[in-house]
């Protein structure tokens, strides 16, 4: 069975946000939605910026729920459903705004763009040879399938109880980063660990206790290369190729990730990722960002904005070294380092990140916080390749329902 389809312009109101201008804007400072806050299905928020927005512009570029957010560059048609997250949530030029009318559902319609863009449906659409972009007489031309009301309904029903699971699934895997975290301040910012009634201090630090660079706690600091060929060379299956994009401060994202057949990874064999790598990236805007590789990646390669951090551990153990570097006294001194000198790129040097110190109590309290940090994250690690199994199930439903050959 195959529905009748529409452009989107018959079945939804749609507009791009404001323009980002600090001279010509006024107004009141209120939080806007960019490009980089937009995930396929989700939202980061974990980095919001500010606009000023009159009165008079409220209305026209403020989110309402139930909108859907659609990238109009950088990855064109990645998309997600805003759900009043934040309050009086503005958007800004990079962004469709999407709003269905009546008689279109709103997760439905979200769920058949989603399966258009990434099954390149509107690459014919996108304008640019190096970024590419959608614009919005381009996005007027886009068509979608329209069953009628109740079909709409029950396809996105049974698409989103697989979402309602993934994010049921996130937000235990937040509560549990946020453990890590507030276990690693109390006992190592806080000084609140296990023995300190009894400790003595010396110089505002525990007896025992010494600042060491990095190159002495690790047995690896490395990034990797791209292919020669660069996009055009990456593979649809094969050996993970970690990019910066990928890498964020304690959590890992799948989106974008690409991979190598089994020439290119030996010409990489130098950077090959292992369990309980930490990933450094050490370039460009998201410089500094850090986390751990989950397991169901590996093995896996780097590209050379990401840097390898393989723990020596007869000196310490990978999650204190995660968490140290992701202190935010320590985060704050590699950004002042990657932005220093006036560089018009942000960029960390393998001998910066050797020599970067961080504070080291004695190792039986290292290993302490690292066993238990390894716990939080294995059970971390679990729901992660839950919902990447339970993302896999629903994208091969997607296209199923979407032309029908699923009967609803």
């Amino acid at each position: 069975m195959s529905w009748p389809t529409m452009r989107l312009s018959e079945v939804a109101d749609f507009r791009l946000g404001k323009m980002l201008d600090q001279r010509k804007n006024k107004g009141d400072l209120l939080p806007y939605l960019a490009n980089k806050n937009v995930r396929w299905g989700e939202f980061d928020l974990s980095e919001m910026r500010e606009m000023r927005f009159e009165e008079r512009e409220l209305e026209t570029f403020s989110l309402k729920n139930g909108d859907i957010v659609m990238c109009e560059g950088g990855v064109p048609g990645r998309c997600a459903i805003w759900r009043d997250q934040l309050p009086k949530m503005m958007y800004q030029k990079a962004l469709h705004r999407i709003r269905p009318f009546e008689t279109m559902n709103e997760v439905y319609l979200y769920y058949n763009l989603s399966y258009r863009a990434k099954s390149g449906h509107f690459e014919g659409l996108f304008t640019g040879s190096t970024i590419k972009h959608l614009p919005k007489e381009k996005l007027a031309l886009v068509e979608v399938d329209v069953p009628d009301l109740p079909t709409q309904e029950r396809i996105a029903a049974i698409l989103s109880a697989y979402d309602d699971l993934i994010e049921n699934n996130r937000r235990r895997i937040a509560l549990l980063e946020q453990a890590a975290r507030l276990l690693y301040r109390e006992w190592f910012v806080h000084f609140r660990f296990p023995g300190h009634e009894t400790a003595k201090f010396v110089d505002g630090l525990p007896e025992g206790w010494d600042k060491r660079p990095l190159i002495d706690l690790t047995t690896k600091l490395g990034s990797g290369a791209t292919p020669r060929g660069g996009a055009g060379a990456y593979q649809e299956v094969g050996l993970t190729l970690i990019r910066s994009l990928n890498v964020y401060d304690y959590s890992f994202h799948d989106d974008g990730l690409v991979f190598l057949n089994e020439d290119q990874a030996k010409k990489l064999a130098n950077v090959t990722v292992e369990k309980h790598d930490v990933l450094l990236n050490i370039t460009g805007a998201s410089v500094a960002r850090c986390c751990m590789v989950p397991d169901r990646h590996l093995p896996a390669r780097v590209n050379q904005h990401v840097m390898i951090v393989r723990t020596d551990l007869d000196e310490s153990s990978p999650f204190f070294i995660l968490h140290s570097i992701n202190a935010q006294q320590n985060k704050e001194k590699l950004l002042s380092i990657a932005r220093a000198g006036g560089a018009t790129r942000e960029a960390l040097t393998k001998d910066v990140v050797g020599n970067f110190e961080i504070l080291c109590p004695p190792n039986e309290l290292i290993t302490l916080f690292g066993d238990q940090v390894e716990q939080m994250h294995e059970q971390a690690e679990t729901l992660s390749a839950l919902n990447a199994q339970l993302t896999r199930v629903r994208d091969l439903l997607l296209p199923r329902l979407m032309d029908g050959r699923i009967p609803v």
